[in-house]
This record gives structure tokens, sequence and C-alpha cells, in this order.
């Protein structure tokens, strides 16, 4: 099997119910989907932690979902789970709840795996950008928004179970209350 066809040679591929420029603001969305599930996959070789490279297997076909959402030029029925946002909203709690506490910004990175798991939140962040003018794609940013929010929880867990200290932003205020009220 050949994986090339050349019917894109000229600019153009095709949605199911028709073909659009390579351009179109909805092949862009697809094209930065690939590239988040890309970096997922890389910030998966790279944890260490059991559970968070399961719950990225998981995000991972939860993102080609999004992309099979995206393949049809009228909208059609979701193939991202109902429960899909409610999951990383569970795990973004346990995450949270395991990491230490925060109280000011902090600077992405640490680790290998709360690196990667940080490029992968800003590259999340601009896919929500992108979706805002994409109507099939706009059912998607539920999810997508907690998922940035997921990268972020799993980047400071992945740096705590590693006894790696977030670095604060220096000139970061208190920013984030705490449940005990401090």
């Amino acid at each position: 099997m050949k994986i090339y066809t050349k019917t894109g040679d000229s600019g153009e591929t095709s949605l199911v119910g028709g073909r659009v420029k390579k351009n179109d603001v909805q092949i862009d969305l697809m094209g930065e989907l690939d590239e988040l599930n890309s970096f997922v996959g890389l910030a998966r070789t790279k944890a260490t932690s059991i559970e968070v490279k399961e719950q990225l297997i998981v995000i991972q076909h939860a993102l080609f979902d999004c992309g099979s959402d995206l393949m049809y030029v009228e909208q059609k029925e979701s193939r991202l789970s109902q429960t899909a946002t409610e999951d990383l909203e569970s795990w973004i709690d346990s995450l949270t709840e395991l990491s230490p506490p925060l109280d000011k910004f902090i600077l992405p990175g640490g680790t290998e795996a709360a690196a990667s798991l940080h490029v992968a939140r800003t590259i999340c962040r601009r896919i929500e950008r992108s979706m805002v003018d994409v109507d099939q794609a706009r059912h998607l940013l539920p999810f997508i928004n907690r998922l940035s929010d997921f990268f972020f929880a799993a980047a400071r867990y992945e740096n705590a179970v590693n006894q790696t200290a977030d670095i604060e932003y220096l000139r970061s205020a208190h920013v984030f209350k705490r449940k005990d009220g401090e």
C-alpha cells in the first residue's frame, strides 16, 4: 500500500463532503491537533508517573476523536466521549491534590516530562484560540480548555514525584488562593 495519493499536489485536500484548500481554517486546526498529539506522545515517553502515562494515552485517543470530528464539511455527531471533559477535571483535581500548594505563577520547566507537558499546554492554548473561528469545532472547546489545565497539573505533578521544585516567577504576586484560606 502506498501512503501517498498525489491528490493534494494542487494545494487542496478532502473533507467528507467536499474539497478545501490546505490552508482552510478547519485544516489548519486539524494540523494543530496533530501537532499537539505528537507532543503528547513525546511527553508520554518522558513521563515517569504511570498514571500520567496512562492518562496521556487516553488523551491521544481523544485528540484523534477531535480530529475525526473536523473531517466533515457539515458537523456530525461528536466522536469525543461525552465524559472526556469530566475525566480531565477528575484527573486535574487528583494531580493537583498530590502536588505542592501553588501560590504564584511558575516558570515552565523542571523535569523533561514537565517541560514537555508545558509545551503541550501552550500548543493546546493556541488550538483553543483557533477553535473559536471554526464552527465545526466549537463543541470541542470545553475539552480543549480543560486539556490545557490538565497539562499544567500533570507538569507540576511530574515535577513533584521527581522531587523537582517548580520555579516561581520572581515578580509574581500571590495569585492563587488556597482552600485553607491562606
